[in-house]
């Protein structure tokens, strides 16, 4: 079956998060938000389950449960239970109840930098001190310093994980990623790993979740999933943690502290859905992204003088480095001079000045039509 990602779809006037941010003549690229329809399949369930025309409050059965269980198995050969499974209303909630819950006043948190602005931010939500470890560029990749991020967790009491990593398109080998779970365990700090991306993985990687590299490790880890970005329905504002320690997972349900409640029923219905009959339309969705990430990373190389970008290994999301071109704030150049709306590189971390996230998620003309836009800006300094 053929499914269409080159169509675009307006959603100029639509109440969308990523077209209102801007004049309507500047190309938004920011946020983390495809500019594809969702899989027919998913659209369908829904229009099924409006059909029964009573939206009241819900909980997830066994079938989105057995849905579920069925994914992180057949993907990541992952052994999960339907109980060991919590559904929150997005993967942000999540973290800031993990942190809530377990991490003690004056311990600090410890984060990789850079790093996606609503996990930089949710320590100090909960006046925790926060330690930033920086990747370390080595011939094109973001690795782990592993001596830097042991002494950081020192003391500290989570680790807040991305993986695939935002911004930076990481996806964490067996090895690192082993390396960083045994250095949480080493020092007691839980793991809190955000694997929204997980479905979105290039050149045949294969994403590996934190908790399923040992029985220990899952003993303190939190899992935070949807199928928010692979199957573009993050505006259902659906996720779910996967909990695998009993006494863990039920302080964690208690931390929702009457401020995150239950999901919709149109949410649960889009995720069960997405996990049993979109393989198809995510494999050609995968492909569709690689050919754009390889796209851009050629015209960033060939058109876009003085900028930076070393492939992302998943996500759909590219980490511009702008350094050479020698501007003040290259997000405002972006915006002003090309009329492209990336997301400001400062977000990120406070060494990220120089860098712009730039969201390739989108049909290849409207990729196109950004890359000239900021290709003419450059030319015309």
């Amino acid at each position: 079956m053929s499914f269409d990602f080159d169509t675009i779809h307006s959603r100029l006037g639509t109440g969308s998060t990523k077209w209102s941010r801007y004049p309507d003549d500047v190309l938004p690229m920011w946020i983390a938000d495809m500019d594809f329809a969702a899989p027919p399949a998913v659209l369908h369930a829904l229009r099924e389950r409006i059909d029964q025309q009573i939206l009241g409050y819900s909980v997830a059965g066994p079938q989105v449960r057995d849905a579920i269980v069925a994914e992180l198995w057949d993907k990541y050969a992952w052994r999960v239970q339907p109980d060991e499974l919590l559904f929150l209303p997005g993967v942000e909630p999540g973290f800031n109840m993990a942190l809530h819950a377990f991490v003690q006043p004056g311990q600090p948190v410890v984060l990789q930098s850079p790093n996606y602005r609503p996990l930089r931010l949710a320590p100090g939500n909960w006046n925790l001190p926060s330690i930033e470890v920086p990747f370390e560029l080595r011939n094109g990749e973001y690795l782990t310093p592993l001596p830097a991020l042991r002494t950081a967790l020192n003391g500290a009491g989570a680790l807040l994980l991305s993986n695939p990593h935002n911004p930076i398109g990481k996806v964490f080998p067996r090895e690192e990623l082993l390396a960083v779970a045994n250095a949480c365990l080493d020092s007691g700090a839980l793991i809190i790993s955000d694997e929204i991306h997980a479905q979105l993985c290039f050149d045949g990687r294969l994403h590996i979740p934190t908790a399923s590299l040992s029985p220990d490790i899952a003993q303190r880890t939190i899992t935070l999933m949807s199928a928010s970005k692979a199957y573009n329905v993050a505006g259902l504002k659906t996720c779910f943690a996967v909990v695998q320690n009993a006494e863990v997972r039920e302080r964690f349900n208690a931390a929702r502290c009457g401020m995150v409640d239950s999901v919709s029923p149109l949410g649960l219905e889009a995720t069960r859905a997405a996990f049993s009959q979109c393989g198809e339309w995510l494999e050609a969705l995968l492909q569709y992204l690689q050919g754009n990430r390889d796209y851009l990373l050629d015209a960033v190389r060939s058109r876009l003088p003085g900028v930076v970008m070393h492939a992302p290994q998943g996500t759909f999301l590219a980490w511009l480095d702008c350094s050479a071109l020698g501007l003040n704030d290259p997000h405002a150049f972006f915006l002003q001079q090309a009329k492209v709306g990336l997301s400001a590189g400062i977000e990120f971390g406070d060494d990220s000045q120089q860098f712009v996230r730039l969201n390739f998620g989108c049909p290849r003309a409207m990729l196109e039509e950004g890359i000239q836009r900021m290709e003419r800006a450059l030319s015309q300094r």
